[in-house]
């Protein structure tokens, strides 16, 4: 069975954006970790930070591989910087609302925005590491092994947190730590489960 095709200028587009994502998350976290209240959320963004700083050299790596220079600015990618540039400013302005519980639930759905771009960015990596061949086939797949379980714990468990804390603010019980952190989740059906499982936990 032959190997599918893809559209190599386009991979490299993907990659521009990545790097970007993973930039424009560095200053995310870096500022959700201001407006985070919860000692174990605050904990738990100080390790995506780190290892988002990780996945910044795995796509330098990739831009090496590709022979793209990491810096080249592209229209989307200039779409993702003002994404990121336009969350960060959303948390800013919630601290300057005065109430920093209020600051920490959309720091919460930043985060998840965020994670939700970089999690779509990584699941096409893969679908091209599956059909790419050669030094680039190797050089794809591994740098999505190294981040793929990664980028599914920062969405889902963001996702958990930002779920719980919003109940929380409409003054109904919340399972904190969420569920899906009880229960470490790594998939989309683990994440699935553990919100079904959260009544029982309160």
């Amino acid at each position: 069975m032959s190997k599918t095709r893809y559209d190599s200028q386009q991979l490299n587009d993907l990659v521009l954006q990545m790097m970007e994502t993973e930039l424009g998350g560095e200053q995310v976290y870096r500022t959700a970790i201001r407006c985070a209240l919860n000692p174990d959320l605050k904990k738990e963004w100080e390790e995506y930070l780190e290892e988002t700083l990780t996945h910044q050299n795995v796509v330098r790596g990739l831009c090496d591989a590709l022979g793209l220079n990491p810096d080249t600015q592209t229209p989307a990618r200039l779409v993702v910087k003002h994404i990121g540039e336009s969350l960060v400013k959303a948390m800013e302005l919630a601290q300057k609302g005065g109430n920093p519980a209020a600051a920490q639930q959309v720091a919460c759905e930043c985060v998840v925005h965020a994670e939700t771009k970089d999690h779509a960015n990584w699941e096409l990596l893969g679908r091209v590491a599956e059909a790419a061949t050669g030094e680039i086939g190797k050089a794809l797949k591994a740098a999505h092994e190294a981040v793929e379980q990664d980028e599914d714990h920062h969405l889902y468990h963001t996702r958990g947190w930002w779920r719980e804390l919003s109940i929380e603010a409409l003054g109904m019980p919340a399972v904190l730590p969420p569920p899906e952190e009880v229960r470490n989740v790594e998939t989309a059906i683990g994440a699935s489960r553990a919100e079904q499982q959260r009544t029982a936990m309160l």
